[in-house]
Parts: structure tokens; sequence; C-alpha cells
């Protein structure tokens, strides 16, 4: 009986460290939120195509499917707009999931868009994401990524309740 312990323990204590996330793969997931959130502030859409798969599944709004090409093409026209009025763009992100292996990661949070901070056109914009990367020789790849404002229904509130990108302990099991 004592063996039969000892054999499962070690079994599930093996299924648990193949199974788990762990903080170094959030370390590296966050460097490529990094750059997301660098190609917002910059108005950089090359940014963006650096860090998405070339099949990306993009849903937008809630309501429509996206291509790759259809997503950065339309990132390097509002980016554009954005630099020609000399407005100013800032993506913030929380979370209230994060999943991953060594090979895929599922990310789920808030955002906040912010246009124009410190000034008087200042106005800030939420939603809720559920982004799937996958590790592509050591680079995390956003694969697909979905965000929606849930109606309108998504807020501040909802925002500060989600747990900060650097808290990583909240998510390792």
């Amino acid at each position: 009986m004592k063996y039969l312990f000892v054999i499962l323990l070690f079994v599930s204590v093996n299924v648990n460290l193949s199974y788990g996330q762990t903080k170094e793969n959030l370390i590296e997931i966050n460097k490529t939120w990094a750059q997301f959130c660098e190609a917002f502030k910059t108005l950089d859409a090359s940014i963006l195509k650096t860090i998405h798969t070339k099949d990306l599944i993009r849903i937008s709004g809630g309501n429509r499917i996206v291509s790759y090409e259809n997503y950065m093409s339309n990132y390097e026209k509002s980016f554009a707009r954005l630099k020609a009025s000399e407005q100013t763009n800032r993506i913030e992100l929380r979370f209230f999931e994060r999943i991953n292996n060594a090979n895929t990661a599922s990310e789920r949070g808030i955002y906040k868009l912010t246009r124009n901070k410190g000034t008087d056109d200042e106005k800030s914009y939420y939603g809720q994401f559920h982004v799937i990367f996958k590790n592509s020789n050591g680079q995390w790849l956003i694969a697909m990524d979905y965000d929606s404002s849930e109606f309108n229904t998504i807020g501040a509130d909802d925002f500060e309740k989600a747990h900060d990108i650097n808290d990583l302990d909240k998510f390792l099991n």
C-alpha cells in the first residue's frame, strides 16, 4: 500500500508539472503584450505585424471575423488618421484569466483604450478580450484576438476588478 501511495504521488506531481502554467511563460507573454501596447502608444502598425501569426483569427467587436491582412490594413489606416489629427493612444490591459502550457496560451481580461490622455479631449473606452497565443520558436504570437464591449456594459469598475498584467502569481497553479 505504501508503494502504491508513492507511485500515485509521483504520477500526480508529474501530471501537474506537465500541465501547469509557468511564471516564465507569463513573463515571455508579457513581452509580447508590451510590444502590443507600444504599437498603440507610438501608433506604429508595423509592430503589430511582428507579434501576430499570419493566419490570425480576429473577431472584432463581437460581430465580424477579419483576416490578418485586413486587421493590419485597418490599423495602418487608423493609426495614420490618429497621427494626422495629432491624437494620442494608450491601451492598458488587466486580466481575469491567464492559462498557458509550453505551446499555447489563453488570456482573457479587460482593456482600457484612452485617447488624448491628459487633455480636455481625453476619452476612455473599455472592452473585454480573449486572446490565444502560440509559441513560435520561443516568441509568443497572437493567433486569435477577440474583443467586445459586451453591448457597452464593460467599464472602469470591470477594469479595476481584473488583475494587473504584472500580478503573475495570481495565475499560477
